[in-house]
């Protein structure tokens, strides 16, 4: 295939020569939804990884490609109707608008995790636990290919004021300095690989010096091994950035790629096998994640397959994630049950090295939360939860009980087992936060 990325957006999805093969009615349902969903996607992905004799039940498409089904039907026709009366540009702008802002844009609180410098907010800066900070450098927010389910879809929709970014590094290094209680920096977006090594370098390289020895770990989460491992091997820069991770890992900090794989097939090609040995043979760790997404990757022989092949290719498994509450949840989710039910079956077919994966977890507001099973507990079904990390450290792994509700896809939607209250509640619905690290 032609190794240089070519992006495919709403404006030209049309050209996509496979596209010949696609229902007009399906070209039409992808134009409408792309509207309020971000739709970009490439050559790579078209070429190697999508099914294109079956696009109705393909996981690659449906990962690429916006369907009908993900918006609810009143919002698919108020804007189906817009479009098709040839309303202008601004009126279905404004549509779109409310109907972005109906679907929990910014879930889980990340407004909340964002800390000030003196009078200045740190918009580029999540900090929601002590050890770990987040950083959305400007320059990474957009990826080579967006996945419909992504949680971050507001970086992309032209949100500016929902959009986590920044690029004054002078003001990140500060933070950092003043923060000695931070050990690991994960750098997110979008997707960082999307920066020149250059680029990317002047955020990373000033952590190698001796004013940062409290950084002992730095994180790249990225999509880019799944969607365009061509960044390791033959972009123009590729060499420079493999040299940069070797810098990384001569400094003596640990570099780990959190890559995202969220299907076998994205494990398939001779390039990701080839991309994911030359970042391995730099010293950097690969750890692997996504999230269990109906339509997608709901049965456990899948996720059998993947972390056995992400181990034989020297990665690592590290988590399975519940979709979360925002963007698409209601065409991807899947009932709390079902998500550990799929986790324990998939986990007991694989072997202790793949066994370092965590899940199923939530990322919500209070901490990330693991579903460690469904018990009965004085007479009562209960969901038996845990803290893997909480805005407390306090509340790490201890075990805590949610009354069992067969019909709840996220842990908002649970209520406490025996008491009025979780026990990590001041007042219902209501967190109690020690220690107020995040806006000193």
């Amino acid at each position: 295939m032609d190794k240089t990325i070519k992006s495919y957006t709403r404006h030209n999805f049309r050209t996509i020569p496979q596209m010949a093969s696609v229902s007009d009615r399906t070209v039409h349902e992808i134009d409408i939804t792309s509207r309020v969903f971000p739709f970009k996607t490439n050559n790579y992905v078209v070429d190697e990884l999508i099914d294109w004799a079956n696009v109705d039940t393909d996981p690659m498409f449906t990962l690429n490609f916006p369907r009908c089904e993900m918006l609810d039907k009143r919002h698919y026709g108020a804007v189906e109707k817009l479009v098709d009366g040839q309303a202008n540009d601004e009126v279905i702008a404004r549509m779109v608008q409310q109907i972005r802002l109906s679907l929990n844009p910014n879930p889980a609180g990340q407004e909340q995790n964002v800390p000030s410098l003196g009078e200045i907010k740190l918009k580029g800066i999540q900090h929601k636990y002590p050890e770990t900070v987040l950083f959305f450098p400007s320059q990474g927010q957009t990826c080579h290919a967006y996945c419909t389910f992504c949680f971050r879809w507001p970086q992309f929709s032209g949100m500016s004021e929902l959009k986590f970014a920044m690029k004054e590094t002078d003001l990140f290094l500060k933070y950092l300095g003043l923060h000695r209680e931070v050990t690991d920096i994960l750098f997110t977006g979008g997707d960082p690989m999307v920066m020149s090594a250059a680029m990317l370098g002047a955020y990373l390289l000033p952590l190698l010096g001796p004013e940062y020895s409290h950084i002992h770990t730095i994180r790249i989460g990225t999509k880019s091994l799944a969607y365009w491992p061509y960044r390791y091997l033959t972009d123009k820069d590729s060499d420079d950035m493999i040299r940069l991770f070797e810098a990384v890992a001569t400094a003596g900090k640990s570099l780990s790629i959190q890559a995202h794989f969220n299907h076998p097939v994205e494990l398939s090609t001779g390039a990701v096998g080839r991309a994911i040995a030359r970042i391995r043979a730099t010293g950097a760790q690969i750890r692997t994640q996504s999230p269990l997404l109906r339509h997608i990757n709901d049965r456990p022989e899948l996720w059998s397959r993947m972390w056995r092949k992400q181990v034989d290719l020297g990665c690592i498994p590290y988590y399975m994630f519940v979709a979360r509450d925002t963007g698409a949840k209601r065409f991807f989710e899947l009932p709390l049950e079902k998500c550990w039910n799929i986790f324990r079956r998939a986990y007991r077919q694989v072997s202790g090295l793949c066994r370092t994966v965590r899940g199923p977890s939530m990322s919500d507001h209070a901490g990330k939360i693991q579903i460690l099973g469904i018990q009965e507990v004085r007479g009562e079904k209960v969901f038996v939860l845990r803290f893997i990390q909480g805005r407390n450290p306090k509340w790490v792994d201890i075990p805590f009980f949610a009354a069992y509700d067969p019909k709840a896809t996220w842990f908002g939607q649970l209520k406490p087992a025996f008491d009025s209250r979780f026990f990590f509640e001041e007042h219902p619905h209501r967190l109690h936060v020690t220690k107020p690290f995040l806006f000193e």
